[in-house]
């Protein structure tokens, strides 16, 4: 085992201190980048995906002109813990945020560190104007506000969660905001969020600087709430259908539509021609809400794959091949290397994140071989306490709560998770220890000799 687990974290070494690559004169390009990042998307709720009873044309079609990715994972089970890996390029620990950033002091668990560089902040090292638009969820008040953190332009909500679509509040909050003031839209907050997405490309297509827009929908997060001539739609179209899932259904189909009008206006002004378009989800489809991962085991909050699995495409004409896939091993945090490689601008700190470029570009690139972790920590039933997962190849290590054993699983021969292995298994505790070893940098007090690992001391 000791050679196992010095192999594996070698390579783990290996991946990440080389996170950006691609440093030649190739990669310094700079296309328009549009990142859509959608709240608790189900796995199996997008009809590209293998959803049987969901139509969701644009985003399929989306899906089609670029490169899809079969084993992409958000970096946690819950919002913001992903979100501050998509800023950051590090895992959520490393960043600061560990679990969800709530209204409520002593429900809130993070805060985003202010020591590391943001994606929109060293974007703008490259001319890039950054802009997020919708669902920002890293921090309710100053200094840790997106206009503070490195975007020039917010039309958005800072909160975790509408209480309702239409009024937007939370709490009883209005977190609505254009930049740092705050406005009180009317309407639905998808139509709201397409409808200001349009607005900016209209904005932008006359100025000579490149944007980098991070569009982010609250939806398909709860409540659900569809417009009543979506749901009827969808009712008529799947007459058989329970109340819960045909409101998914239509909350989701929605969304497509207004995703798909997004598209269309990166289209009709000109902007498509040279725009990477980035699709992805922040965790898993919530199953007592109507979602579907199928067809995956678990759903958002479980380290199940169906927690952390989530749809991910990319698309950018004439430089990512078309109606291709991948299984490569992406994640949420590779996002941030992946397009500062892009455009050539060199890491300002360490990140955890791996370079997807030579994948996206079709240069062999092998990112699967490398230990990975995800982890939530939460109040409530869960005490405070995190759990984890922990991935290397094939075997996967998962808990769903502080509370519960550990549990092994080789995804290659057991992808629904269903057949725990036996705890005498050697990759059991060969990634019970690689995992005990990221959670002892992540704690690091002075006692401790800071180490990427290095030390060598390996338990046999």
């Amino acid at each position: 085992m000791k050679g196992f687990i010095k192999s594996a974290i070698a390579c783990s070494i290996a991946l990440s201190s080389v996170s950006c690559t691609t440093t030649t004169e190739e990669a310094k390009q700079q296309p328009n980048i549009l990142l859509i990042l959608v709240d608790d998307l189900g796995y199996g709720d997008l009809s590209i995906n293998g959803g049987t009873d969901i139509y969701t044309p644009h985003i399929d079609q989306l899906f089609k002109q670029g490169m899809m990715f079969t084993n992409f994972y958000a970096n946690s089970t819950v919002c913001s813990p992903t979100r501050a890996s998509l800023l950051t390029g590090c895992y959520p620990d490393m960043a600061g945020v560990p679990g969800v950033i709530r209204t409520h002091e002593t429900n809130s668990w993070g805060y985003l560190r202010e020591d590391l560089a943001t994606l929109p902040q060293m974007l703008k090292k490259a001319g890039y104007n950054a802009a997020i638009i919708g669902k920002w969820h890293l921090g309710l008040e100053s200094p840790n506000t997106p206009n503070e953190r490195g975007f020039d332009f917010f039309h958005g909500f800072l909160g975790d969660m509408m209480d309702d679509y239409w009024t937007h509040l939370r709490h009883g909050k209005n977190y609505m905001r254009l930049n740092q003031k705050e406005i009180q839209p009317e309407g639905h907050a998808t139509d709201i969020f397409s409808d200001w997405a349009i607005d900016y490309f209209q904005e932008v297509k006359q100025e000579d600087n490149p944007f980098f827009l991070y569009l982010a929908y609250n939806a398909p997060h709860f409540p659900i709430q569809p417009p009543d001539e979506w749901l009827e739609k969808v009712k008529q179209q799947n007459p058989g259908l329970s109340e819960l899932r045909a409101k998914n259904l239509a909350f989701v189909e929605h969304m497509d539509d207004g995703i798909g009008r997004v598209l269309a206006a990166l289209e009709s002004t000109g902007l498509s021609e040279n725009t990477l378009v980035i699709f992805s989800s922040d965790n898993g489809g919530s199953l007592p809400h109507g979602a579907s991962n199928a067809p995956l085991r678990g759903g958002k909050q479980d380290m199940y794959e169906g927690g952390i699995k989530v749809p991910t495409c990319f698309v950018w004409k004439d430089h990512i091949q078309g109606g291709t896939t991948t299984e490569n091993l992406g994640l949420t945090m590779d996002i941030y290397p992946t397009l500062l490689d892009i455009t050539g601008v060199a890491l300002q700190n360490q990140i955890d994140g791996l370079s997807l470029y030579p994948t996206l570009t079709g240069k062999e690139q092998n990112t699967s071989e490398r230990a990975v972790y995800f982890m939530r920590r939460e109040g409530a039933h869960y005490g405070g306490l995190c759990y984890y997962a922990a991935r290397l190849g094939d075997f996967k290590l998962l808990q769903n709560s502080p509370f519960e054993p550990l549990q092994l699983f080789n995804l290659e021969t057991d992808p629904k998770e269903e057949n725990p292995l036996d705890v005498s298994v050697q990759e059991y505790d060969s990634l019970k220890y690689i995992q005990s070893q990221h959670i002892r940098k992540v704690g690091a007090i002075p006692w401790q000799k800071p180490s990427d690992y290095s030390d060598q001391n390996f338990h046999k």
